[in-house]
């Protein structure tokens, strides 16, 4: 039973609840159970609210026999520890912040409550966003339910451990520079970072305030449908908040997708990328023609210059740090400390440059969605990387698949697509125009739905 309710989709548990075949009180107390039993291996939760989400499935649970039927109460979710919990502290993985205890939620921490869902914790998050936690540090690094000597991509680690492994429904997960999507494609789950502005980020710790992106984590395209639909929308306590109209999410997704025109950009994407990733990219594509998309190459050149992105989230990231960095520089985590410390030395000239790159980036971008619909890339270069080489000192940042749609502010998705000869998961990215997440999570599904890679379940 508790499997049975680990792996249910969000419409199938809204069904069973109407049919009065399950509750919300025992899903939550079966999860609960599961946390107790896996997660010790995993270190995907960070802070764990086991009486809230007994009394928000209890008033579930009521609202639920009154007839109420919005599609997320009684579904149990947790938060990336960088969204603020009114009286549950919120780390943001840092020693930093180790007992710090927020007095207001964050927009869509208080937008998923006024859903109906039932929150079963905190999950542990890169420290700020950023640094994995090496051996030591205040908090254990969450672990892949895949292979526990790899890891569940970055930032929101713990969003991606936990869906993987059947402890909750949906997830808050930010994205920087693939936040979301990273470990989306590592778990073998689905990740939506929305377009930029589309999702509030009041309450949400920063990292680079003109590059993050709030969004949601779940195991289906329709469940990350349904859990953006009630955090989509304009806040007036987020400057960056877009008050363009906020589509239907769902109801589009049963649509086929032939003629819809997908182009895959040739250049950056493919560079260094591991064979098997490459395969089960070409499968997909194969996947979508058959399902009647237009598929073609396009060319991107300014992508090449994608790495400058990290002048501007370092620049940003120190600006928004520097006041702790000079007075406490000991609670944060060795590597990070040097990272955030060499946004610093970014000239404002070198800034400026970098925006100049980004706005060539953005326009080239936009001018190539104008002749398709999606972009269609592999998410990650290679499959989750080993713990080991992650936790190097000397291990740099990766070459990224993902930053570009940060730097463009598109909406991007994130979804399963194959696995490597070594059963890691592999993953196929998504980008549409601005404001299109309907057509992107419409194609995500269409191709989800002609395949079996999403219903496989870790060994946890």
């Amino acid at each position: 039973m508790s499997e049975d309710i680990a792996y249910t989709t969000i419409r199938e548990l809204g069904a069973r609840y109407r049919a009065r075949q399950l509750s919300p009180v025992e899903v939550t107390r079966a999860l609960l159970a599961r946390i107790e039993k896996v997660d010790s291996a995993l270190h995907a939760f960070v802070t764990l609210t086991a009486e809230r989400a007994l009394a928000d499935a209890r008033a579930a649970e009521e609202l639920l026999r009154r007839g109420d039927d919005r599609p997320l109460l009684g579904v149990p979710v947790a938060h990336k520890d960088i969204y603020c919990t009114r009286g549950i502290r919120t780390t943001g993985g840092s020693a930093l912040l180790a007992d710090w205890v927020p007095d207001a939620d964050a927009t869509c921490v208080r937008r998923w409550n006024d859903a109906g869902t039932v929150l079963l914790g905190k999950l542990i998050t890169h420290e700020f966003a950023m640094g994995l936690q090496f051996p030591g540090h205040r908090f254990p690094a969450a672990r892949n339910p895949w292979n526990v000597e790899h890891i569940p991509g970055g930032s929101s680690s713990g969003s991606g451990a936990a869906l993987a492994s059947g402890l909750v429904h949906g997830a808050t997960g930010s994205d920087t520079g693939g936040s979301i999507r990273g470990p989306a494609a590592f778990c073998g789950i689905v990740g939506l970072k929305p377009t930029y502005g589309r999702c509030s980020r009041a309450g949400v710790l920063s990292l680079s305030w003109t590059l993050d992106h709030t969004g949601p984590m779940a195991r289906t395209v329709e469940d990350c449908a349904l859990l953006l639909q009630p955090l989509a929308g304009h806040d007036a306590a987020d400057p960056a908040s877009s008050r363009a109209p906020v589509d239907d999410y769902v109801s589009g997704l049963g649509r086929d997708v032939k003629g819809v025109r997908i182009g895959v950009p040739r250049n950056y994407f493919f560079e260094g990328i591991d064979p098997e990733v490459s395969r089960a990219f070409e499968e997909s594509l194969a996947a979508l023609r058959r399902l009647g998309a237009e598929v073609r190459d396009v060319q991107i050149p300014s992508l090449a210059a994608t790495q400058s992105f990290m002048l501007i989230l370092l620049a940003e990231a120190y600006a928004y740090h520097e006041r702790d960095l000079r007075e406490h520089p000991e609670l944060y985590g060795e590597v990070l400390r040097e990272r955030f410390l060499a946004g610093g030395l970014v000239t404002g000239a070198e800034y400026m440059q970098a925006q100049r790159i980004r706005s060539e980036i953005q326009r080239e971008t936009a001018a190539v969605l104008e002749q398709v619909d999606v972009l269609a890339t592999p998410t990650a270069p290679k499959p989750a990387t080993p713990y080991a080489l992650a936790t190097d000192p000397e291990f740099g940042f990766p070459r990224s698949n993902m930053a570009p749609f940060n730097i463009t502010g598109l909406p991007t998705l994130a979804l399963p697509c194959g696995f490597s000869s070594s059963g890691l998961p592999l993953s196929l990215q998504l980008a549409g125009r601005p404001f299109a997440e309907a057509l992107v999570l419409r194609v995500g599904h269409a191709y989800e739905q002609a395949t079996q890679w999403h219903t496989r379940r870790p060994p946890v």
